[in-house]
């Protein structure tokens, strides 16, 4: 795995232009999130989605979550409501997921039921912004590892193994966070799905 050193609040053209070339080559990025680090891969490239289920060791069938720039980015790629905007206005950007449907004719429209927020990390934002769509924002280790929050603590839960991220975004040592409150919009009642640091 290539390691670049980066600034966990700003954010760098030179190592962006270099992470989104790897997502754009169908690579797995290893990146800095408001929680912990996650695995950014491009979903609109064949093959992109597998390989993250090979690195993580995970069913295909499982559903991956995504981190989008903003609520535009969201707006262009999924369907929302009134209800919706209202929390996502409210709580984005930061630890909220919305269980969301894709819309026709983006990358997203093959899952009946996306994972998305935006996250207050700015690295978390600049990927998809630049890579102009969603990325996937999966838990970075290997399934049934604890999540890590620092870029060693990912390299030791891939050493070893055959199929590994290609770029790792090293921003050093996160806050221990918990993961994001999970919801989902049915009419009009909010159902929580995982409960988190936002209390809805």
């Amino acid at each position: 795995m290539k390691t670049i050193r980066i600034n966990l609040y700003c954010v760098s053209k030179r190592a962006l232009e270099r992470a989104v070339a790897v997502l754009q080559g169908g690579g797995v990025v290893v990146f800095p999130t408001d929680t912990a680090y996650g695995l950014a891969a491009d979903p609109s490239i064949p093959g992109a989605i597998d390989r993250i289920c090979r690195i993580k060791g995970r069913s295909k069938q499982k559903q991956l979550p995504f981190v989008a720039s903003g609520q535009d980015q969201v707006r262009a790629n999924f369907r929302l409501n009134k209800k919706i905007l209202g929390l996502i206005g409210k709580f984005w950007p930061g630890p909220l997921t919305v269980v969301l449907k894709g819309k026709a004719g983006s990358p997203f429209s093959v899952w009946p039921d996306a994972a998305v927020r935006v996250p207050a990390s700015v690295w978390a934002r600049a990927l998809p912004a630049a890579l102009g769509r969603p990325v996937t924002s999966t838990s970075a280790n290997f399934s049934g590892d604890p999540n890590c929050y620092s870029a060693a603590a990912v390299r030791r839960s891939f050493r070893g193994r055959a199929d590994r991220p290609d770029l790792v975004l090293d921003a050093g040592n996160l806050p221990e966070r918990p993961p994001s409150t999970i919801v989902r919009v049915v009419g009009k009642d909010v159902l929580v799905l995982r409960s988190g640091p936002v209390a809805v």
